[in-house]
Order: structure tokens, then C-alpha cells, then sequence
């Protein structure tokens, strides 16, 4: 892959991606997005891959929204269209794969970097980490899924104090209404994401598959259609290798060797 805009490497089964253009406070462009849509074909393929973590270079930014001088150059709304539209369906591409994705937050994430973050299965974040949807102040709403993902995460009352204010909140916060998951000292951000991306990966793959799919999908269904998908989801498991090993590892009190079969 000819890479430009994101820093793409593999590690003990994590591969990590990290936004690269800390001059824009890696903002989200175009071609960004074209490069991450790569990067994720790479990942869904390469069996090498166990999970995702995605991060920011620099210390200021993760991502500081999408790259308003792209924006203001597009002359019409067909164009403004398949800019949101790539957006989404990178984002959702992310949420679908059966593969963990932990966003690291080492920074700004603001706009378009709020939804890269939510788009993920786990948020970590530097205790210096600041998140808003700043949209209204342009003028403009979050177009990547923020009006929408934000409000399953943290209840519509403070999905609208967020979006419809525009002003950030720390990091702090955000663990405090449920918007993220754990919230670290910079210094041990990066090395504590990976190593909670590496247990993930270490879990059975179609598992983790079928967790991922069983809350995505049933999240938003009356309860009784919800557990009929998690039992539907739950059975599926029952025909796998991992399962078998998993089993008589704990009965043989040995660890585990999946083999994501």
C-alpha cells in the first residue's frame, strides 16, 4: 500500500493505524479516506491481523474533524454527498469487520475524530484528550454518524448537549457519561491500548464475531427479536474449533490455543 496521509504497521497480531498529518491536526480528507478504505480491505483479509488500533500522530490531535479547507472548495451538494458518504461507509466498514477495534485518543477529537472514535468497539483516552462536534458553530451538524452513534453511547439528552452546543468536553467527561472506556495518563495511552487490542485479539475470532454482531444488531430491537438474534448468534459458536478448545482447556485447567477456526 502507497501511503501518505496514515502510518500502518503489524504487531503480534495488532495492527496499528495512525492518522498522519499532524500539520492539519490530522484532519480527514479525501484521499485519507481512500488510503483508510485500503488499510481496511488489508485488515479484513489478512489472517496475520487478530485487531485494530487506531491513533494520532503528534501529541495535539487524534483527529480534529475533516479538513474544511477540502469542504470549502466543493461546489455542490452531489459533491458534499459523496464526501459524507465515504465517510459512512468507511466508518461503518469498521464496525462491521469481526475484528476488535480500539481507538487510542491521544489528542483533539473533534467532529469527524469523535466519529471515527465511536465508530470503534473500545475507546481509550490520554487524560489531555478533548471531544466535541463543533459542526454547529460552522454552521453545519456532524455528517459522519455523530448525531446518531454519540446517542446510543452516552442517551439523547447529552447527545444534544454535545452536538447542539459545540462545546468540547475533557476526557474526563467523557469516561464519566460513558463516551469512553478508560482514560490514562498520555505517557501509557499507546502502550495500554495495544496491549488491551493484543487480548482481544487473542480471543476466538468467529466469538468475537458473533458478540460484535449480536449487540451491533440487537441493540436497537424490542428485547424478546434481540435475544432470539443472540441465541441465533450464540448457537453459531457452538460449531466451532474454538469452542471445542475452549472448553476442554478449562475442564484440562490448560490454557487456550485458538486457532480462530
Amino acid at each position: 500500500m502507497d501511503l501518505k496521509n496514515l502510518l500502518f504497521d503489524i504487531e503480534d497480531g495488532v495492527a496499528t493505524v495512525t492518522f498522519n498529518r499532524p500539520k492539519a491536526l490530522n484532519a480527514l480528507n479525501t484521499e485519507t479516506f481512500h488510503e483508510l478504505g485500503q488499510v481496511i480491505d488489508h485488515i479484513k483479509e489478512n489472517d496475520e491481523i487478530n485487531a485494530v488500533l487506531l491513533t494520532g500522530a503528534g501529541d495535539k490531535a487524534f483527529v480534529a474533524g475533516a479538513d474544511l479547507a477540502e469542504i470549502n472548495k466543493k461546489d455542490s451538494i452531489s459533491d458534499v454527498m459523496t464526501f459524507i458518504e465515504l465517510g459512512h461507509d468507511t466508518f461503518r466498514a469498521m464496525e462491521l469487520m469481526r475484528k476488535p477495534f480500539v481507538a487510542a485518543v491521544n489528542g483533539l477529537a473533534l467532529g469527524g475524530g469523535i466519529e471515527i472514535a465511536v465508530s470503534c468497539d473500545i475507546r481509550f483516552a490520554s487524560e489531555t484528550a478533548m471531544f466535541g462536534t463543533p459542526e454547529i458553530n460552522l454552521g453545519l451538524i456532524p455528517g459522519w454518524g455523530g448525531t446518531q452513534r454519540v446517542a446510543r453511547l452516552v442517551g439523547i439528552g447529552l447527545a444534544k448537549e454535545i452536538v447542539m452546543s459545540g462545546e468540547p468536553i475533557s476526557a474526563k467527561r467523557a469516561y464519566e457519561i460513558g463516551l469512553v472506556n478508560r482514560v490514562l495518563p498520555p505517557d501509557e495511552l499507546l502502550h495500554k491500548a495495544k496491549e488491551f487490542a493484543r487480548k482481544l485479539g487473542g480471543k476466538p475470532g468467529f466469538a468475537m464475531k458473533m458478540a460484535k454482531y449480536a449487540i451491533n444488531f440487537g441493540y436497537d430491537l424490542p428485547l424478546d427479536n434481540a435475544i432470539s438474534l443472540e441465541i441465533q448468534c450464540a448457537c453459531q459458536c457452538f460449531n466451532t474449533e474454538d469452542m471445542k478448545e475452549g472448553v476442554s482447556a478449562f475442564l484440562e485447567k490448560r490454557k487456550p490455543e485458538f486457532t480462530g477456526k
